[in-house]
């Protein structure tokens, strides 16, 4: 069985992206690192804020989106699409 081995990436909407980043920045820590990765365990984990109006990611009414890691992306697709799960297909290199 497939299962999740991390986050990827946690991405969501703000009416002002960089205040919301330097929020997060004073009074969490949470710094835009270089590269805009952090690096855990020589995986990569990405935090951002985006403008409410992009386009990056899913309709304007979709306020998150959470990037899971997992070993095979192929076999995961699989598994979901075996147990009736909706699979949307819009594939930007590794990621699903």
């Amino acid at each position: 069985m497939e299962k999740v081995e991390g986050i990827g990436g946690v991405f969501f909407r703000a009416e002002d992206p960089e205040a919301l980043g330097e929020w997060y920045a004073d009074n969490l820590g949470v710094v835009d690192p270089p590269g805009g990765v952090w690096r855990q365990e020589e995986r990569p984990t990405v935090f951002v804020p985006f403008s409410k109006g992009t386009d990056h990611f899913g309709s304007r009414d979709q306020q998150f989106m959470v990037n899971f890691r997992v070993r095979d992306l192929g076999a995961m697709l699989s598994q979901l699409g075996e147990a009736g799960v909706g699979v949307v297909r819009e594939e930007e290199g590794l990621i699903a």
